[in-house]
């Protein structure tokens, strides 16, 4: 019902609106940290963004959870839409994620309250896990084309990521090192070099 409601949505808003469009393919599709293709991972969505702030988007990608919980191959459908606003130079970001596992019995669905806040390249981030669901915290900063992010996820680990981002021809690629170090419950431990392509319509 949650998933209609916003498709219903999107499709009602008003046409002075900005609707864009992504694709993307890259090596592996890595989440804070954690694989969740274990190789090729081909993604994309549907984003909406009104000049009030308000934002609405789907986002979906392949998954392979195989070596982890047995859930064999499948996909990830993301819903979210939130706000963001400027508070006396801070940025704020207010928005509501649903990640969607269609078909999977494992009980893999989960809801976050997501609550950000930016001051020119600094970035913090908090993922406020709904029903059960562990929090999530991040911060990050950018110096040009480049970034770094440190997470902390309860109940799973910390992790930190190193990217670049560059064009190459129309297309906008990047690379990045993302390592994930277990605190002690998940049991995982995790380092991978992923390279990207995608691009936006």
């Amino acid at each position: 019902m949650k998933k209609l409601l916003l498709l219903m949505a999107l499709v009602s808003l008003p046409s002075y609106s900005a609707v864009s469009a992504n694709v993307s393919i890259a090596s592996d599709y890595i989440w804070r940290g954690m694989t969740q293709t274990d190789g090729i991972a081909v993604s994309g969505g549907f984003d909406y963004a009104a000049d009030s702030g308000f934002y609405a988007g789907i986002w979906g990608s392949n998954v392979n959870f195989n070596d982890s919980t047995g859930s064999g191959n499948g996909a990830e459908f993301d819903y979210y839409f939130g706000y963001g606003f400027d508070m006396g130079g801070i940025g704020v970001d207010i928005g509501y994620v649903m990640f969607d596992y269609p078909g999977n019995e494992d009980g893999l669905d989960f809801e976050e309250i997501v609550l950000g806040f930016s001051m020119g390249d600094l970035g913090l981030t908090f993922a406020l896990g709904q029903d059960g669901a562990p929090d999530y915290t991040e911060v990050s900063y950018a110096i040009g084309d480049f970034g770094v992010s440190y997470g902390q996820y309860d109940d799973y680990g910390d992790n930190l990521a190193l990217t670049y981002g560059f064009g190459c021809g129309s297309y906008d690629c990047g690379i990045g090192y993302f390592d994930f170090s277990d605190d002690g419950y998940s049991g995982m431990d995790e380092d991978a070099l992923v390279f990207s392509m995608s691009a936006s319509f």
